[in-house]
């Protein structure tokens, strides 16, 4: 695969992750942990949360306490931008070395997904003014942060069913569990398709370690 026609995978997953956050976030209010769903279909719900942190929602602070949670999330966002270079130019490279077609599709899409995030995080904070109980307006200079403190925008859940833990099983006992319930966004699915390629297809990708 050419690096042209890499980037434009790369190109086309931009445009939908964000053309669907900046729909989300200009026609809908942000309610405490996404409570009102836009859309429920049961097993799917189209919610709209902000994400301040990583995946599940955990932030730097939580792993380094005497860090403070904006410093947390400027090291966050700085370090999302060092592993986009790295994982461009492992892209890069697999091309430049006629590496396997799903290694270079897989790059891409990690790429797209990683780039996504780091638009929200750089820039959203800057253009789009407070969405909490009322919908945001695009606002540059008057945001709800400065750059490179922007939240991640998350509107994809698939609550696909849930069940509760029986009560003699230790830390768990009594509680209810949703399966799959974190709310996610486009650049995270294409980040999980693209590293779930890399997995599923490892002895294919690398012929000469298996």
């Amino acid at each position: 695969m050419t690096l042209k026609k890499s980037l434009l995978i790369v190109f086309l997953i931009l445009v939908v992750d964000q053309v669907s956050k900046i729909y989300i976030k200009l026609n809908f209010p942000l309610t405490l942990y996404g409570e009102l769903p836009l859309f429920d279909l049961g097993w799917f719900k189209l919610l709209f949360i902000e994400n301040k942190g990583m995946a599940w929602g955990a932030t730097i602070n939580d792993f380094i306490p005497f860090i403070s949670e904006r410093n947390g999330k400027l090291f966050l966002t700085l370090f999302r931008m060092v592993a986009v270079t790295f994982i461009f130019y492992w892209l890069y490279n697999s091309i430049k070395q006629n590496a396997n077609k799903l290694l270079v599709i897989s790059l891409s899409l990690i790429l797209a997904g990683a780039i996504g995030n780091i638009i929200d995080s750089v820039f959203y904070g800057y253009l789009f003014s407070n969405s909490y109980y009322n919908i945001a307006q695009f606002s540059p200079g008057n945001g709800y942060e400065s750059f490179f403190y922007g939240h991640v925008v998350d509107m994809l859940q698939f609550p696909m069913f849930s069940w509760e833990w029986p009560s003699w099983i230790p830390y768990f006992g009594g509680e209810s569990f949703t399966f799959f319930e974190p709310v996610f966004n486009i650049a995270d699915s294409a980040i999980s398709i693209g590293v779930g390629i890399m997995l599923v297809f490892n002895r294919k990708i690398y012929p000469e370690n298996s």
